[in-house]
């Protein structure tokens, strides 16, 4: 195990019908790291995985949403899975724990459908992203410039579009949350436009 994220507390947020791989992926990566992770949800107990859309296994909430601080994590995670995102953007109190990530200059990771609740945030204008592409046209509508690449990253946002893509997402991810507060991503992004 390294050293280089001992110290560093990590929020991932899912809903159920989060995409397993990119949950567990980013998790191993991070603990490997020296990392503390909590899975944070609005589910009490426990959330479902989704696995290429069909339903996988239940996974324990470390953090019940309504009890989560922002301020105590050093980064946030966002998986994907269609039916996780699509949930939390319609979640106000999702929507504000995310926003609050951008608001402090912390360390945000997405993957896959993960951004859209980025765009319910209203964090994306200005920056430079990547998602699964069917959220291309939602990016760019909301102000983000949308590249397809395997990962991107923008003063302390990673994006990637798919778990192929989980092995350079997670290096970036770790390198970013490494570095810690990135004054370039608080809300209103980068200003590259």
């Amino acid at each position: 195990m390294s050293a280089k994220m001992n110290g560093k507390k990590v929020a991932v947020l899912v809903e159920n019908g989060f995409e397993r791989v990119e949950m567990t992926g980013p998790r191993e990566a991070l603990e490997g790291e020296g990392a503390e992770v909590d899975l944070i949800s609005p589910q009490e107990g426990k959330v479902k995985a989704f696995e290429h859309g069909e339903p996988g296994e239940d996974y324990k909430v470390d953090v019940e949403l309504g009890d989560a601080k922002a301020e105590k994590y050093d980064a946030l995670v966002l998986p994907g899975g269609v039916m996780n995102p699509d949930k939390l953007r319609t979640n106000p109190d999702a929507v504000k724990f995310v926003k609050a990530f951008f608001e402090a200059g912390k360390p945000v990771a997405a993957i896959c459908h993960g951004p859209w609740t980025l765009v319910e945030a209203d964090v994306v204008k200005g920056r430079q992203m990547t998602s699964w592409p069917s959220l291309k046209t939602d990016l760019k509508n909301a102000g983000a410039q949308w590249k397809d690449a395997e990962v991107v990253v923008d003063q302390g946002l990673v994006t990637s579009r798919k778990p192929a893509d989980l092995p350079a997402f997670n290096r970036k991810m770790i390198e970013e949350i490494a570095e810690g507060v990135h004054p370039g991503q608080r809300a209103g992004g980068s200003k590259r436009l």
